[in-house]
């Protein structure tokens, strides 16, 4: 009996990880604390919760070992425990994606079609970038890319692309990223730039995986990610 009682408690265990995975917005959470840390009151916003409700979501999601908190002032950081945390979130992605009935469908009703989105790969941009014939142009929140960005990419938010997108070189192919295989950010950016009459494609993933691949990428210094921190949250 006593054999039986540790072993359901070592798989509830087990469970408990994957039970705090079982709410969209904390997967959500995940998603976006991939790409760096934050603030509660970046992540409400990020995920459209109230602060108490995103207060709720993290504390079960550090209750799994999955996120810790650092405190600066008065302001608690959030951030995922470590990469195999990114790891776990890529394969409930991919499972879903394999295995989920309705995921496809429910992929394209927010994302829309992307026959006609090419992509790229990982290795084909880094080629790419180490041949210096291609534009990467990170469109994702300007203190996600101050916290790690691809090496070489410029910060173009996504709602500030159609005014700058006169500072892009001409004859040149745009390679547009943001967080990940299902951000939308990218798909927007490069849908307007071949609008606008400029070679576009999109990154097959996002920032995390290229990061997780070690592949070159670049920060701001700490004092500038507290500039531009402050300048988003104005």
């Amino acid at each position: 009996m006593g054999e039986r009682v540790r072993k359901d408690a070592l798989f509830d265990g087990f469970a408990d990880v994957a039970k705090a995975l079982a709410n969209g917005r904390r997967a959500e959470l995940v998603d976006v604390l991939a790409q760096g840390e934050r603030h509660v009151e970046e992540l409400a916003e990020e995920i459209g919760q109230s602060v108490a409700n995103t207060s709720f979501h993290l504390r079960t999601l550090a209750g799994a070992g999955l996120v810790v908190t650092r405190r600066e002032k008065n302001r608690i950081y959030y951030r995922l425990a470590s990469h195999r945390v990114i790891d776990l979130w890529s394969a409930v992605r991919d499972v879903a994606a394999a295995h989920h009935a309705e995921l496809d469908a429910l992929a394209a009703a927010y994302l829309g079609r992307r026959d006609q989105l090419d992509q790229l790969s990982r290795v084909e941009l880094a080629d790419r970038l180490a041949a210096g014939d291609v534009v990467v142009v990170d469109v994702r929140p300007p203190a996600e890319y101050a916290a790690g960005h691809i090496a070489g990419a410029r910060s173009i938010p996504a709602d500030r692309l159609a005014r700058e997108l006169r500072t892009l070189p001409e004859n040149v192919e745009i390679v547009a990223y943001c967080r990940g295989p299902y951000c939308l950010l990218a798909d927007e950016a490069v849908r307007l730039l071949r609008r606008r009459g400029r070679t576009a494609r999109r990154l097959e993933d996002g920032f995390p995986e290229w990061r997780h691949a070690n592949l070159p990428v670049q920060s701001l210094p700490i004092q500038q990610r507290a500039h531009v921190n402050c300048e988003t949250n104005a």
